[in-house]
């Protein structure tokens, strides 16, 4: 449970440094993921997910 909750304290700080050290770029991105294919989205949702799979388990391993 320490690990979750130290997991989703970094996802707050990264999600804190885009919106508080850069705004407009957020606001960009926030404009361009809304025009993007479904199909882009999933493949880039997968992706990261599998990259958080390999730092996790090389962070742990």
């Amino acid at each position: 449970m320490n690990d979750f909750l130290a997991a989703v304290g970094l996802l707050f700080v990264f999600e804190g440094l885009l919106y508080g050290g850069f705004p407009s770029l957020a606001k960009h991105f926030a404009r361009d993921v809304v025009e993007l294919p479904d199909g882009v989205l999933r493949i880039a949702g997968i992706l990261a997910i599998a990259a958080g799979v390999v730092i996790v388990w090389l962070a742990r391993g």
